[in-house]
């Protein structure tokens, strides 16, 4: 972990109002200011700074935090790395973590660096196999330039290579066990994980290597063999490329199946070609990638896994705020294929006319049936037309519903009749389901205790234990008199828990109380809480009074039964969720 004392100059360096206010257009609303959210796609503000908490706040998506967590969100980058950025622009020298986890993932980065080197200049030495490997990045039609751009290389037919060459740079037994690299054999002897195999480095968004991807060259199995996660490497959170395509002037990228479809496509000149790492595209990639563009093409492979990729990938970034298109590939099974064929001029008129992700489910859609029989041309109409209803304008509505007439031979008016009830039907559902999203937008469940008898109850000590919270972050010193009534087991809400064990940490430590210095060792969700609270109770002051009130509303609300006193933060729990059972006997409703 990081010093406290470091996080708390870097904090005072860097304010929260200039450092938002170079990426956010901010506007002075009174003593906050408000802009339009980074972190979601709106028109109406709804993202506030506050300078006295040095926190920020969205009313819309959530998103809440101190300057480091915006740095965080913003650039997709880690704590730690969101501290050295920080810190370069506050003219500070770098942290020096004082914790061994942190000493490790330095140590893991500084040899996949080495690594890299490693793999590079086996590809660029004058063995036999390293002219095999330089042979066969040519057949993929790649140039030096390319090679070198995007580091790849070779790790040689000798397994043991890399270990020693790790070993004599100084690296420990203990950090190559950590770094992914290497296997033990049934002995106990390492050995590294890639051998004969050509090599790819993958990035994280500030230009450090943090995994590797190996091919063979030839058909032997396994074809590929990929870095395992790592403290440095989480590959559902990581975006092949993202470190080039985020510089580009372009905001459309363009989604590919695989490390090769991407380097072909920057090769060609499509500088915003990127790639899940993984098996399957995963929300938090969607997230990352949304963070960068405005549009993005999916270029699957256009054979079956291909083509329900494509499908998977619509439904992650449905809502997403991109605009979202699909390419269709033809005469060729991948983007690389039809680059080599074809020529770079002619994928980029590709892309240029492709199709919206309306058109690729139609066109699925329409693959199911045989249109020449009139139960299927009914039954392909009716799924045509739940789809339009659903994921579609009235102006769309009405340019499919006269192709679906065409290909189906129906009158377009039939279509629209039958189109215009779906989409009431549609219309309804999304009403009620905004008005279920309403009722559950307050207090009440954002406490998740019930709202009854002795569910009023537990709601007043959690609402009483949120201000007090609230008030801490505020005004330190009044944790004195909150440690001595409150005892962290009874906080009822687990994020709240979590914050307040902090609070006392730091308290114990000497540490200064702040949303900043609480973050490093808070969940995210933690964190989110936390920077709602400190929004919702800005303009409120809390005196020694008021958390005299509220310690006593806590008092008087603990149970006190036989059973009750003296409960734990899980038999608390259980208590509640016993009146939910209790409710839901007696009324058949949660």
């Amino acid at each position: 972990m990081i010093p406290h004392e470091y996080i708390e100059e870097l904090v005072r360096r860097s304010d929260i109002v200039d450092v938002v206010g170079s990426y956010v257009q901010l506007k002075r609303k009174g003593r906050l200011y408000g802009g339009l959210c980074p972190f979601h796609s709106e028109k109406t503000p709804s993202f506030y700074v506050y300078p006295d908490t040095q926190s920020f706040y969205c009313f819309g998506c959530g998103a809440a935090g101190d300057v480091i967590g915006f740095i965080r969100k913003i650039d997709s980058i880690d704590y730690r790395e969101a501290v050295k950025l920080l810190a370069g622009r506050a003219g500070m020298p770098e942290p020096t973590e004082n914790d061994e986890t942190g000493r490790m993932r330095s140590r893991v980065l500084s040899m996949n660096k080495e690594a890299a080197r490693f793999f590079y200049a086996c590809l660029n030495s004058s063995v036999e196999e390293a002219a095999q490997a330089r042979a066969y990045w040519r057949r993929r039609g790649l140039d030096d330039r390319t090679i070198a751009r995007f580091g790849l290389g070779y790790a040689p037919n000798n397994g043991s290579a890399l270990y020693n060459h790790l070993r004599d740079k100084g690296y420990t037994q203990q950090e190559l066990d950590a770094s992914g690299l290497f296997k033990r054999s049934q002995s106990g002897r390492p050995y590294c994980l890639f051998w004969k195999r050509v090599m790819t480095p993958i990035f994280d968004l500030r230009g450090n290597v943090i995994a590797f991807g190996g091919r063979v060259m030839d058909d032997s199995k396994p074809k590929y063999v990929n870095s395992p996660e790592t403290l440095v490497y989480h590959k559902s959170e990581t975006v092949f490329a993202l470190q080039l395509a985020k510089k580009s002037s372009s905001r459309r990228f363009v989604l590919c199946e695989g490390y090769m479809d991407v380097i072909s496509m920057q090769q060609a000149g499509i500088d915003t070609a990127v790639c899940a790492c993984g098996t399957a595209l995963t929300p938090d990639q969607v997230r990352l990638i949304s963070e960068y563009a405005e549009e993005v093409i999916l270029s699957y492979d256009s054979d079956e896994a291909g083509q329900k990729a494509t499908l998977r990938s619509l439904e992650l970034f449905r809502n997403s705020p991109v605009k979202v298109g699909v390419l269709q590939i033809p005469g060729a099974k991948d983007p690389d294929e039809y680059i080599k064929k074809y020529g770079a001029d002619r994928f980029k008129a590709l892309l240029d006319g492709v199709g919206n992700a309306l058109d690729f489910r139609l066109g699925r859609l329409r693959g199911k049936y045989d249109l020449k029989q009139d139960s299927q041309r009914l039954e392909y109409i009716k799924e045509a037309v739940e789809l339009l209803a659903a994921d579609s304008t009235p102006t769309e509505q009405e340019v499919y519903a006269g192709r679906l007439a065409e290909e189906t031979n129906i009158s377009k008016t039939a279509i629209m009749a039958q189109l215009e009830t779906a989409a009431k039907r549609a219309g309804a559902k999304r009403r009620s389901a905004r008005q279920r999203e309403l009722l559950h937008s307050g207090e009440m469940d954002t406490l998740k205790v019930p709202y009854q008898a002795g569910g009023q109850q537990a709601l007043g000590v959690a609402s009483a234990q949120q201000q007090l919270i609230a008030a801490v972050l505020r005004e330190p010193d009044y944790l004195n008199q909150v440690a001595k009534e409150l005892a962290p087991e009874q906080i009822l809400l687990p994020e709240m828990r979590e914050v307040y064990e902090a609070m006392l940490r730091c308290r114990a430590e000497g540490a200064e109380i702040s949303l900043p210095v609480l973050s490093q060792t808070l969940s995210e969700k933690a964190v989110n809480e936390l920077g709602r609270l400190a929004a919702k109770y800005n303009d409120v002051a809390c005196t020694a009074a008021d958390v005299r009130m509220h310690l006593d509303r806590i008092a008087r609300g603990t149970p006190k039964s036989s059973q009750a006193a003296g409960m734990s933060c899980d038999q608390i729990q259980q208590y509640l969720q016993s009146m939910r059972d209790k409710k839901g006997g007696s009324s058949g409703e949660e």
